[in-house]
């Protein structure tokens, strides 16, 4: 049975620019890896009108039964463009390794965890363990998340393809390999504001609506209230306007209509629901025509600390010496369609360069974070969680 060099897999990863929803052979040099050490690999492209077609990879390993836990490992190996290339001190898709960093689009977002993770069973296997793992590996995470884990997971569902855990390898450290485990998400809405008037010359203000003034007081009646304060596991919720939008060129013209777009992250006292309707009854009290957009882009979710959480954290006290702060702080990623599936924490690389020019991770942080992740393994096969979920729950 081979051993893989993380470095090496994932510096064959970053030559494959995959940018969503571009593949460009990167589930291809990772299928070729896996089956090397025995997985059973089921490529399942998805599409559906509208969208473009992503392809997907879903690899398995080991016993499966009653009594017989297995552990799902949840990445993506799309990646999100690289903005000017020539703003880079290196090629985004050329892998190099300089003073010890190893460079490139995905290097922390999060090809290098998905070679990390593959290094490890590698190891493991080497030593005669038996593992028993599910590979969720999605080309559809950084844009649209509409034909990646979610199909998958009802493609699973119909299987009755079991995962009891999931680890998710997204960058979840902020400065320091082994600061923090994410145990869950705040949940994500988006909503696009269009408010109607009448056009007509500034001078004769009688004879035109301006629909200005009301999107401005519809934004500060939301602006201005405090959803919350927090909660145990989560930040106080917070509404950002992130645009607005007249597109009048003349200072003699009032508009007929103004735009805005804004964005709400949640925490678990709230539900994309109730904020939809805390959003329009604000909305409706100004009063005037108007529409708005609402797109759900995740729930907030936690999953309790337990003992799933507790093994991670024990793994990573363990090569780090540090015992992992338990957060829910960051973006979306695809855990929340995972949490429906089984219990899910995350962890992974260092942040602080992911989605940047010259993305780059440390070659020993790499190395330790694949220690980290056969020490899961190894854990996990010795002694299952028991807060374990019924596949397809």
């Amino acid at each position: 049975m081979p051993v893989i060099d993380t470095v090496a897999l994932a510096r064959d990863l970053i030559r494959r620019p995959s940018v969503t929803p571009a593949d460009a052979g990167a589930l291809d040099v990772l299928q070729a890896a896996l089956e090397g050490l025995g997985f059973t690999c089921h490529r399942l492209p998805f599409q559906q009108p509208g969208w473009d077609p992503v392809d997907n990879l879903y690899a398995v390993i080991g016993d499966r039964g009653p009594g017989l836990p297995v552990l799902g490992y949840a990445g993506h190996t799309d990646v999100v463009p690289v903005g000017d290339a020539a703003s880079w001190t290196v090629d985004p898709f050329g892998g190099d390794i300089i003073d010890g960093q190893l460079w490139g689009r995905g290097a922390v977002d999060m090809k290098g965890s998905i070679a990390a993770f593959v290094a490890a069973v590698s190891r493991y296997l080497d030593q005669g363990g038996r593992p028993r793992l599910a590979m969720v590996i999605t080309g559809d995470e950084e844009r649209d998340a509409i034909n990646g884990t979610v199909k998958m997971l009802d493609w699973m569902r119909a299987r009755a393809e079991p995962m009891d855990h999931c680890l998710v390898g997204e960058p979840t450290n902020p400065s320091r390999l082994g600061e923090m485990i994410k145990i869950g998400r705040r949940g994500s809405v988006t909503g696009f504001l269009t408010v109607y008037g009448a056009q007509g010359h500034v001078a004769y203000p009688h004879l035109a609506d301006n629909p200005v003034p009301r999107l401005l007081r519809m934004l500060s009646s939301v602006v201005e209230h405090e959803l919350d304060r927090g909660t145990p596991y989560f930040q106080p919720s917070s509404l950002q306007v992130t645009t607005i939008d007249i597109g009048n060129p003349a200072t003699n013209v009032i508009p007929g209509i103004a735009r805005a777009a804004f964005n709400v992250r949640f925490n678990d006292l709230h539900s994309p629901a109730s904020i939809e309707r805390w959003i329009r009854g604000a909305f409706d009290a100004v009063g005037g025509k108007y529409d708005l957009d609402y797109r759900i882009t995740g729930d907030a979710f936690v999953t309790e600390p337990g003992p799933f959480s507790t093994l991670v954290a024990g793994a990573v006290a363990a090569e780090c010496g540090v015992t992992p702060e338990l957060s829910t702080t960051g973006g979306t990623s695809d855990a929340r369609f995972i949490k429906d599936y089984c219990p899910v924490c995350e962890f992974g690389l260092i942040g602080q360069t992911m989605h940047k020019v010259d993305e780059r991770v440390g070659v020993d942080v790499l190395t330790a974070l694949s220690r980290i992740y056969e020490r899961v393994i190894a854990d996990y096969m010795a002694n299952p969680p028991l807060d374990t979920a019924a596949a397809g729950a």
